[in-house]
């Protein structure tokens, strides 16, 4: 695929009036980010002002809708598999405890600040990040957030996105970039905007794509999870040398040509029914 030359169109720097702190991030996620904390506490010119987790994800649906969506995505078995699922509905709290327990335990032994909110964008939630002061906001693996979020720190916020921007916006990462027979999988830094991936890129990464077929055969899912869980230490690093070149006001801003590409979605279960058959085209022996 061929990619054109983006253009570079200002760089960052720190105001003299800030020079007398640390370069103070906050760090809006729903979790997973432990291993992203451990590498960006490490660097003396950063500061942590605080971990904000949102523990309502989800959107809430009747179950209805749940059950024509589970249909949809994962076909008719998958979904009278998980059909009991519906009806037991986990409470806020065992949502936090169950996703954060690993995250809290760093956070604990960083002396790092942490909030739990139920929503970014209420008004409580929006005052409690103000109140951070920060310097960047760190969006790591988040439903969509609103400019009255993201806009809160000073510079704006930067988001890391597995997949190619501006080609792949969207996701689910390695999904289309396989179904498409790339060779090779993005990860981009760039900063937050309105639309889902379009902000000026920061820092961006490839790594190669290529299906083993004599250890996978037909078992996509399980070399699409294989591969994502082999994209997490470099989208860590990836994002803690973005985030300390924005620190030191080194970062180069590339605007993204989003006529170059398109946003991704979710995969119906027709679409993922028909990446098994072109990967059985392609290799003619899963």
């Amino acid at each position: 695929m061929a990619t054109a030359a983006p253009e570079q169109i200002s760089r960052t720097s720190i105001p003299a009036d800030r020079s007398d702190r640390p370069f103070r991030i906050v760090i809006l996620t729903h979790g997973g980010c432990e291993l992203f904390i451990e590498e960006i506490a490490r660097r003396r010119e950063i500061e942590v002002g605080a971990v904000v987790v949102e523990t309502v994800n989800e959107p809430k649906r009747p179950l209805t809708e749940k059950i024509r969506r589970s249909v949809k995505y994962d076909g008719w078995l998958a979904t009278v598999k998980k059909f009991p699922i519906f009806r037991s509905r986990r409470t806020e709290s065992e949502g936090l405890s169950g996703s954060t327990d690993g995250l809290l335990s760093v956070l604990d032994r960083k002396s790092i600040p942490f909030f739990a909110v139920e929503n970014f964008h209420l008004p409580k939630s929006i005052e409690l990040i103000r109140s951070i002061n920060a310097d960047l906001g760190i969006i790591w693996g988040t439903n969509i957030v609103k400019r009255s979020v993201f806009g809160l720190p000073r510079l704006g916020s930067i988001n890391l996105h597995q997949g190619h921007a501006p080609y792949y916006r969207g996701g689910p990462t390695v999904f289309w970039e396989l179904m498409n027979d790339e060779d090779r999988v993005g990860i981009t830094v760039h900063f937050v905007e309105e639309n889902v991936d379009t902000g000026d890129i920061v820092a961006q990464d490839f790594v190669p794509l290529d299906y083993d077929q004599k250890r996978y055969r037909a078992d996509v899912e399980r070399f699409l999870s294989d591969f994502r869980e082999s994209l997490v230490m470099p989208s860590v690093e990836l994002m803690a040398k973005a985030t300390v070149s924005i620190a030191n006001g080194t970062a180069t801003r590339v605007r993204q040509d989003t006529s170059l590409g398109k946003r991704y979605r979710l995969p119906t279960f027709k679409e993922k029914e028909n990446l098994r058959a072109e990967l059985k085209r392609r290799f003619r022996m899963l």
